[in-house]
């Protein structure tokens, strides 16, 4: 049987949780990680950048 559920809170989040990443820049990309930069702001970066180095995301600009 399929699920129906999966997915569906997407729907709910603005563009379907997709824009830009402020790590690497790539667009149309869906956001879903959060990650702190070091003066306690978050970031939503893409699948890829979750696991970028804490200079990288301290590099973003946003």
């Amino acid at each position: 049987m399929s699920k129906t559920k999966r997915g569906r809170v997407l729907w709910t989040l603005p563009s379907r949780g997709r824009g830009t990443c402020p790590v690497c820049g790539s667009t149309r990309i869906k956001l879903l990680y959060t990650k702190i930069k070091s003066d306690s702001t978050a970031l939503k970066v893409c699948k890829r950048c979750d696991k970028a180095t804490q200079v990288r995301v301290d590099a973003a600009t946003r």
